[in-house]
């Protein structure tokens, strides 16, 4: 929580000083009122002094009038306070949870990452408020309230040293044991995020087969697993009101007991013993407000230490430290035209090798090959051989942990970030699109581009005829997700999405899946035809594909198996010397390896 505070309270240093400054009037005139009590009592009450009754009354109302005006200052700086520090938060996390790469990213996964950016963020939220209306006032009441009655007299503010340590123990014992159900409780809501969120997302999926019973089992079972957690906080934090209100009531009525011996012997007035009773009710009641507040305080800190975490998780990939940041704000055209060898390669892989945390295996091991400029690489390979992680060391979406990976004759480790990615038009494995419109899903390279250029990138993509066919066209709403087109259509849409502004590297992975051959033959071609523009000497394309179909006309095929590059070549060298792609390609088509070789009916059956 300190450290939060540290971080984001510089802006709210006003509010955070005028809420407590104001609760602490409001604590004063608490810690004033009993006097004046026992004033009304002693000088209007037992002599029977109407003047005196009236005017301490007004006093009263009067204190209570400046206590009330100062409460409604310090609930406005606390709620300025909070839902201030709560945005910046907010918006801190997201915008370091966008720099994390992959790795960072598998490392705490999604359902984590919502849980912190919402539910976390909300219990520290929530404590900063309390913090500046509650905590800010019943400590400093229950330390004046003690002090006070030891001014009154000492012997009866020892009932007061003997009772607040004895609360402090019960607080210890329940909040040692109330802390670590706390941090589970926090692990199983990421749980039952996790769940929701396949639950939810593949709900077709789950009625196609029928399991709804069991989805329902898992969440339950993750849903109860939380409440028993719950409960067992509930049971432990339940003991803590009953024992300090016996606590009180017993200091209460030990005051009544001695009080009554001191009005008797003359040493005390009626008026200091109601002032007394006041103080300690004051006092004990105050620690049982704290008792509360140390719930939350605890589950708090459990969000905060939370949130610290992802704050203090550095993203493994940054742009080198000898790097010209103001160069990550080049547009796409020119990041990759400034300080490169116009001789060398689009593409070059040196020993390259990946292995995820956690792993005993390389997902990629030493794969070594080069692209020309403007030609089209083909990656194919079985599933979980390494495709997808293979192009995605490309734009650096993970680095490599041996070996280099070379953009136009620079490594992508010196680049600035932002460049390298701006060069790149990438197509995901799994078409997405953001809720809004077609037109919004296709400015996200190019903010500025023309509608002309939109519609030259949908024709590319083969999305224009049914983009065209619908009523609002390039203002059609996209639903969350895409839902409301087909794979086809949306894997269409994010090929085009990548298309737009003229990326120099065009890497689509495995995005033409739901796609038939003659729309894939077409998409292909028109992909070719469009590589003689761009940057780097034409537009370079990756091709990641499990049909032989649509990788058997790239310049240079890589076929992947284990994560190894098991073959490297053309297609008619590779049907010659690879076995492996061979048996892809035989098992794929029933015409002759002649015909494949010559590229015809390549789609004629499947």
């Amino acid at each position: 929580m300190i450290e939060l505070l540290k971080r984001f309270g510089r802006p709210f240093r006003r509010e955070l000083t005028l809420g407590p400054a104001s609760k602490l009037i409001e604590v004063v005139f608490d810690l004033l009122s009993p006097l004046v009590v026992t004033l009304m009592i002693d000088r209007g009450v037992g002599e029977r002094n109407v003047e005196a009754l009236l005017m301490y009354g007004a006093l009263l109302v009067i204190m209570a009038l400046a206590g009330f005006a100062s409460t409604l200052v310090c609930q406005k700086m606390a709620a300025r306070a909070s839902q201030g520090l709560g945005t910046s938060m907010r918006d801190a996390l997201f915008a370091h949870i966008n720099a994390f790469s992959f790795a960072e990213l598998d490392r705490f996964g999604t359902p984590s990452l919502i849980t912190r950016i919402t539910n976390d963020v909300n219990q520290v939220q929530l404590a900063i408020a309390l913090a500046i209306r509650q905590l800010t006032r019943f400590p400093l009441l229950a330390l004046g309230s003690m002090v006070a009655a030891l001014l009154i007299d000492v012997k009866l503010g020892l009932i007061f040293l003997v009772s607040t340590p004895l609360i402090g123990a019960i607080f210890w014992f329940v909040m040692a044991r109330c802390i670590p159900y706390f941090r589970r409780m926090q692990r199983q809501l990421d749980q039952i995020g996790l769940i929701t969120r396949e639950g939810l997302s593949g709900a077709r999926v789950v009625r196609a087969f029928v399991r709804e019973e069991h989805e329902r089992g898992r969440f339950a079972h993750a849903a109860f697993g939380q409440a028993d957690t719950a409960i067992a906080v509930g049971r432990l934090s339940c003991v803590l009101n009953p024992a300090t209100f016996l606590v009180m009531n017993l200091a209460v009525c030990a005051i009544l007991w001695v009080g009554g011996f001191q009005v008797e012997a003359g040493a005390l007035t009626q008026g200091q013993v109601m002032a007394f009773v006041n103080y300690m009710t004051q006092t004990l009641l105050a620690i049982v407000y704290v008792a509360n507040l140390v719930v939350v305080f605890t589950k708090a800190s459990a969000s905060a230490d939370r949130i610290v975490e992802v704050l203090a998780c550095e993203p493994t990939i940054r742009d080198a430290a000898e790097q010209d940041v103001g160069r990550s704000s080049g547009s796409a055209g020119d990041s990759l035209t400034a300080d490169i060898d116009p001789n060398a390669p689009a593409i070059r892989l040196c020993g390259a090798s990946f292995v995820y945390p956690g792993s005993a295996e390389d997902a990629v091991h030493d794969v070594t090959l080069e692209v020309p400029r403007g030609g089209t690489l083909g990656v194919i390979g079985g599933t979980g051989s390494g495709k997808s992680t293979l192009v995605s060391l490309l734009p650096r979406l993970y680095d490599v942990t041996r070996g280099s990976v070379e953009i136009c004759g620079r490594d992508v480790r010196t680049w600035p970030v932002e460049s390298l990615r701006r060069a790149f038009g990438f197509v995901p494995q799994k078409a997405e699109l953001v809720s809004g419109t077609v037109r919004s899903n296709l400015l996200w390279r190019d903010p500025l581009a023309a509608d002309d250029d939109l519609w030259r990138a949908l024709e590319v993509a083969q999305a224009a005829d049914f983009v065209r066919a619908l009523p609002e066209g390039l203002d059609a709403p996209v639903e969350a997700g895409g839902k409301n087109f087909s794979g086809g259509q949306r894997q269409r849409l994010t090929i085009a999405r990548a298309l737009v502004g003229d990326p120099a590297l065009l890497v689509m992975d495995d995005s033409a899946s739901a796609l038939d051959y003659r729309t894939d033959a077409a998409l292909r071609k028109a992909v070719r035809a469009l590589g003689a523009s761009g940057s780097c000497g034409g537009m370079t394309t990756v091709v990641v594909s499990q049909r032989v179909s649509s990788v058997s006309d790239a310049d240079l095929i890589c076929v992947m198996r284990h994560g190894r590059a098991v073959g490297v070549g053309t297609h008619e060298e590779l049907m010659a010397t690879c076995a492996v792609y061979r048996e892809i390609a035989e098992s794929q088509l029933y015409q002759k390896p002649a015909a494949l070789a010559a590229g015809k009916g390549v789609a004629a059956h499947a």
